[in-house]
């Protein structure tokens, strides 16, 4: 009898998770049909990051990220430093681990591991183009590097 019991109790949880979605959805991203052409694009366009102040650099050669960021992102002065501080944080932690586990995420996609340091004022630009290529990222790999879904 309590076999039954504890078996009944298991369905009816199964069935009630169902019902309220426990198995939690995934929510996907809507890419616009003018990011889907940026997206395609073949021809390499690399955008470098430096800054005179601190001896650091990003290269990105990513086929597309300059005519998304020149057309579609949001333009420079639309967030606060701090907002993109604090979510370049959230980004390059989850990157970073993701960097360090290729053969779970896939070594192509996170082939290195970004030294970015939330101590080092990197300015405006440095984490503007960065915040932006991880949106950008995000939205043409399906990829979440956060709890949120990656928004223009």
């Amino acid at each position: 009898m309590k076999r039954l019991l504890l078996q009944i109790s298991i369905l009816a949880f199964m069935i009630l998770c169902a019902a309220s979605s426990c198995t939690g959805t995934k929510k996907t991203i809507e890419v616009t049909d003018n990011e889907k052409k940026t997206f395609n694009q073949q021809e390499g366009d690399t955008v470098k990051i430096a800054s005179d102040s601190t001896e650091y650099e990003i290269i990105i050669i990513d086929p597309g990220f300059n005519t998304w960021l020149a057309s579609i992102a949001k333009p420079e002065g639309y967030y606060s430093q701090s907002y993109l501080e604090n979510r370049n944080q959230i980004y390059v932690t989850n990157w970073n681990q993701r960097a360090m586990q290729p053969l779970r995420y896939g070594g192509n996609l996170y082939e290195m591991q970004i030294d970015y340091s939330s101590g080092i004022d990197y300015g405006y630009e440095v984490n503007y183009k960065l915040y932006n290529y991880f949106v950008y990222f995000q939205r043409k790999y399906n990829q979440r590097l956060g709890p949120w879904v990656p928004r223009i």
